[in-house]
């Protein structure tokens, strides 16, 4: 198979990195434990997966705490494991105001839009579209849905790729196809069940790899929290260089990271299907209720923990710039201490922590893929067939989706981006927008309606390209203005365009 040509500042990296190409036998044992451990889960729960409903809901027996540290895993993903530290070392602290956002909107999910999800009891959130607008609406938000699952499955392949391109003698093509096959292989036999419980192992991994970084740099540095916490201070690397307001739009100021996170978050956890697919998997609503404070919860101490791990780089390759390599980008800063500073085990631990967050998001989203093409497309427009084919083919649609995903990785893998981060949150806001604008709209008016719902949704796509093409507006007000460009021009089409009129009993507020 012919792969792309690796760009030259990964080439570079990958140089530097020679002498350290041989990952080690105590690292190699570390990963391959946990590798098996993952599969090991996988092979379990297959034995319980005798139909769709279990496949994709777990019976809606799932205990709360780890449905929520599911979603906690799965709204992680490599890109925060490593971007976040990232955006540390090189600036300062502000990104914690976006995970503040989290528990700003935890209290109106649970109040508004949880009750609508189990009360309908759907198994893909688009099925509300249809029943509050019509089949068009439907199948939009479900092909926007899948679009950007693909994209976001191929970036979290694609970052820890470089990590263990860096600490092994493997290419990053190997890498990602590594990882991904033995992801996609849990997930299609263990169903949503092994998707949620090897998510629950791997936030306990990829966050003890963390906080073992940290306690090494600390000890390294000769150094105590105190100390550490006066040292950020004095470089500003805290809150030191960021505006808290700014009157331009396009800059990431506090204000427009938090007011733009409020909608992007709003987004996630209301109008995706990987998230509200959770919202079904336990057995009543205060239970899923638990779930959702239990991610609000786990969100902001975690954030805290990679921010400190960023500042924590800055301090150590400060006091021992000999020791960073000018040839790595910002991004490659995780990989590259692990590889030059950690001793051997420890940094098997760390590189397992950036497996499980790149898996742990790609087996959710391969899972509702699945889900959302099952359900939306295959079933609604070809119904018929019995549930042990419609079984056999949600595993055959993993297989697919993952390929897709693992194939445009690679393709990544070949381009230069300068901040996976502000990339994928940019992506967030380009294509979720109209989703969650759909769904405000649906649910909080009574006079919107297919046609209506229709245009706002294409305008606020039309709108987005335009601002991202003037460079005018900050990537992360892009959510914000998606979502209220739908809602605001879809109410006022339903009000012009005429529409037959159909019950709304159970729909709206």
């Amino acid at each position: 198979m012919n792969f792309p040509t690796i760009s030259p500042s990964l080439m570079i990296f990958m140089c530097v990195m020679d002498d350290k190409a041989d990952i080690g036998v105590v690292n190699l044992v570390t990963l391959i434990l946990y590798l098996g451990a993952m599969l090991g889960i996988g092979f379990y729960f297959s034995r319980r997966e005798k139909s769709t409903d279990q496949f994709f809901r777990g019976g809606q027996t799932l205990p709360w705490w780890a449905v929520g540290m599911s979603i906690y895993a799965t709204m992680l993903s490599s890109i925060t494991y490593m971007a976040l530290p990232a955006k540390a070392y090189t600036s300062d602290w502000a990104y914690l105001f976006a995970n503040l956002a989290i528990m700003a909107i935890a209290p109106i999910v649970i109040s508004l839009y949880l009750p609508f999800y189990r009360r309908l009891n759907v198994t893909s959130a688009y099925e509300y579209l249809e029943k509050r607008f019509n089949l068009a609406t439907r199948l939009f938000g479900s092909s926007s849905f899948i679009l950007f699952q693909l994209g976001r499955m191929a970036i979290v392949l694609y970052l820890p790729a470089i990590a263990l391109a860096a600490v092994s003698s493997m290419n990053v093509y190997t890498c990602i196809l590594l990882m991904a096959i033995l992801c996609i292989l849990y997930t299609v036999i263990g169903g949503i069940e092994a998707v949620i419980w090897t998510d629950v192992v791997q936030t306990f991994v990829l966050l003890g790899g963390a906080v073992l970084s940290i306690v090494l740099i600390l000890v390294k540095l000769d150094m105590g929290l105190v100390e550490f916490i006066q040292a950020g201070r004095a470089n500003g690397k805290f809150l030191g260089n960021t505006e808290w307001f700014s009157p331009d739009l396009a800059v990431a100021s506090v204000g427009v990271i938090f007011f733009g996170s409020l909608f992007n978050n709003l987004i996630s956890y209301t109008s995706s299907q990987d998230v509200v697919q959770r919202y079904m998997a336990t057995s009543d609503q205060k239970k899923a209720v638990r779930s959702i404070w239990t991610n609000a919860l786990l969100a902001l101490p975690s954030t805290v923990l990679f921010l400190a791990l960023g500042t924590a780089f800055f301090l150590f390759y400060q006091s021992q710039p000999d020791r960073l390599a000018t040839s790595i980008s910002n991004d490659q800063i995780l990989p590259f201490f692990v590889v030059r500073e950690l001793p051997v085990g420890v940094a098997g631990l760390v590189i397992a922590g950036i497996m499980a967050a790149s898996q742990s998001t790609l087996s959710s989203s391969l899972n509702s893929v699945s889900a959302v093409w099952l359900t939306d497309f295959h079933k609604r427009l070809w119904p018929g067939g019995s549930d042990q084919r419609h079984l056999r083919l949600a595993q055959a649609i993993i297989l697919l989706a993952g390929s897709l995903a693992t194939a445009i990785a690679c393709i990544m893998a070949s381009m230069s981006i300068a901040s996976m981060m502000d990339a994928y949150i940019s992506v967030i806001g380009m294509t979720g927008g109209a989703l969650a604008g759909l769904f405000a709209l649906g649910i909080f008016t009574k006079s919107a309606h297919g046609p209506g719902a229709f245009v706002g949704a294409t305008t606020s796509i039309a709108v987005l390209f335009w601002v991202k093409s003037t460079n005018s507006v900050n990537f992360w007000l892009f959510g914000a203005m998606g979502t209220s460009t739908c809602f605001i021009v879809g109410y006022f089409a339903s009000r012009l365009i005429p529409a037959k009129v159909k019950s709304l009993t159970g729909l709206t507020l």
